[in-house]
């Protein structure tokens, strides 16, 4: 059963995301997996290729068999963890909110906000993720996502994130929104200063999503955010087209 979520701001712009299911995320789970078992096997070949000269740099060094032995322990364990986890928590970073597993198959992890997911929140749901392994090997995390009404799993729960599938980015109900300004409001030195702070972080999330978008719904998207902040800016800025618009007031006129 396909689930939704709908984010409102305080203006009453509703944005709805349609949620990735337990499928998709199993699926892109193990696309991650494999890549990372890959990649294993390759460090594994490397590792025994120069084991000989691991041996003998810790014979120049003096180390002791036990000193080598805990090494090695330290190594492994410090690389299986880099891996399994900091794998998932470097991608969501650098890629929005996505691994290769989840750009495959077209879902990203968001704040419940509908904000892109950031550091701190890709640490927590990813650091909760080793006991979902270890206890029944994310049988936890789907027997969560099936009880839970926004598909969470526990480290989402933990981290306040969603996964949700790109294409499900739309923003309705502008005429709720939409307030004409005066020409008093369109004076001043900054012609933005109309503008409230929830309108600009609108405009910012859509110039910072608009790539990952499918372009008829970029498209979509850009032409209902400008159609709704046309009335409050001066005529000039008004004529311009929705993206360069949007673009425009992304970047404060400069």
């Amino acid at each position: 059963m396909e689930r939704s979520v709908t984010v409102r701001t305080p203006e009453a712009i509703a944005f709805y995301y349609e949620l990735a299911g337990l499928g998709s995320r199993f699926l892109a789970l193990c696309v991650d997996t494999g890549i990372q078992l890959g990649v294993l096997a390759v460090l594994g070949i490397l590792a025994a290729t120069g084991a000989r000269g691991v041996a003998a740099i810790a014979s120049l060094l003096h180390w002791s068999a036990k000193t080598l032995e805990s090494t090695i322990v330290a190594a492994v364990v410090l690389t299986l963890f880099v891996l399994f986890y900091g794998y998932f928590i470097a991608f969501e970073k650098l890629w929005n909110g996505q691994t290769p597993g989840k750009r495959l198959l077209g879902i990203r992890v968001v704040r419940d906000g509908g904000y892109a997911v950031e550091l701190a929140s890709s640490l927590i749901r990813n650091l909760v993720r080793i006991g979902e392994f270890a206890f029944g090997f994310y049988s936890l995390s789907a027997i969560s996502m099936v009880l839970s009404s926004e598909n969470k799993r526990l480290g989402d729960y933990a981290a306040g994130t969603i996964v949700v599938r790109d294409r499900g980015f739309e923003v309705r109900d502008f005429r709720s929104w939409r307030r004409p300004g005066t020409d008093d409001d369109r004076s001043g030195d900054n012609p933005f200063a109309v503008l409230s702070a929830e309108e600009l972080a609108l405009v910012d999330r859509y110039v910072a999503r608009r790539t990952d978008l499918d372009p008829a719904a970029a498209r979509s998207a850009a032409a209902k955010i400008a159609a709704a902040l046309r009335p409050k800016l001066a005529p000039e800025l008004a004529s311009l087209g929705d993206d360069e618009l949007l673009t425009k007031i992304a970047t404060r006129g400069s």
